[in-house]
């Protein structure tokens, strides 16, 4: 009895490495499984997470280019000073300046005619002098004043756009008019004059898209009116800008008030003689006789074949 214990012990410990062993192979087989599903779960979702992030990025792509398509379409809509549907009608201003200072307003034969309306834009005479000029199908230069802009409210903001979309040109004139404080002692102050004239242009830029922009100004007063003015010039030309007077005008903001047909008279008989014409008139405030003269004063122009063109 004592052997077969013996025995029995023997055989039982001989058969326990051997189930250790099983257990440890099946341990390892289970286990290595989970280890190999593990991988392979995280392999696929690293390649998903990859094919999102590649998604993200050709997503983002294609809205940057969007972006840029939009943008480059907004800036083809304008040139400098007016709208790309308008360029026919526009005028290099720095020729014309270039005549203006030289007194030389022959055109080799070719008679042409900018008729400029200053200290805009009214809620009152603007609105009928664009009616006048597409009633005859001819086109101008406004040059604004940033404080009558903002007189007028969004009224004025919207007469903006519609010269801009009828094809006119549109230009700087200060913001305050101010000549106190673009020419102190009647002699220019550099630094004041060009942030007066940065503020209705950041004013134009806000109204018309920040891709509107003019290179034209017109000096209040008339840049012949003020001493000290070597800087404006040296700083225009750095930027490719244009300082533009006038050879004309209709005197509707000189002496005494003027009826319709004198104003008339006075742009016919300061035009004579010139085939380059460049006309001062007001679209400002209590300038009503104006609006009125503008019909007989367009056909003057047209009768003696003179074209119509604007300042950019």
């Amino acid at each position: 009895m004592k052997n077969k214990n013996i025995f029995s012990q023997k055989k039982k410990r001989s058969i326990r490495p051997n189930r250790i062993l099983t257990l440890l192979v099946a341990l390892t087989i289970v286990f290595g499984g989970v280890k190999v599903v593990s991988a392979a779960t995280k392999f696929i979702q690293e390649q998903q997470a990859i094919k999102l992030e590649e998604k993200r990025k050709e997503e983002e792509a294609k809205a940057l280019a969007e972006k840029k398509r939009k943008e480059e379409e907004e800036k083809k809509k304008y040139i400098v000073g007016c709208n790309n549907d308008a360029k026919k009608y526009s005028y290099d201003a720095k020729k014309v300046e270039e005549k203006l200072n030289s007194y030389d307003y022959s055109n080799n034969g070719e008679k042409v005619v900018f008729l400029t309306f200053d200290d805009g834009t009214s809620t009152t005479v603007t609105p009928e002098v664009l009616r006048i000029l597409k009633e005859n199908d001819v086109h101008a230069t406004f040059f604004v004043t940033g404080q009558n802009i903002e007189r007028g409210g969004d009224k004025a903001k919207e007469l903006l756009k519609e010269e801009l979309a009828n094809g006119h040109a549109i230009a700087n004139h200060s913001y305050s008019h101010d000549y106190k404080t673009l020419y102190p002692n009647k002699t220019l102050d550099l630094d004041a004059f060009k942030a007066d004239f940065a503020k209705t242009d950041e004013l134009l830029k806000d109204t018309l898209g920040k891709y509107f922009s003019t290179r034209v100004i017109r000096c209040p007063g008339g840049h012949m009116s003020w001493r000290g003015m070597d800087p404006l010039d040296a700083y225009l030309d750095e930027n490719n800008m244009a300082s533009i007077d006038w050879n004309a005008l209709n005197k509707d903001a000189e002496g005494r008030r003027k009826n319709a047909d004198e104003l008339t008279q006075e742009a016919i008989k300061t035009s004579e003689g010139k085939e380059m014409v460049v006309l001062l008139m007001h679209d400002t405030y209590g300038k009503e006789e104006t609006a009125k003269a503008l019909p007989q004063i367009i056909k003057y122009f047209k009768d003696n074949g003179y074209e119509f063109k604007t300042l950019v």
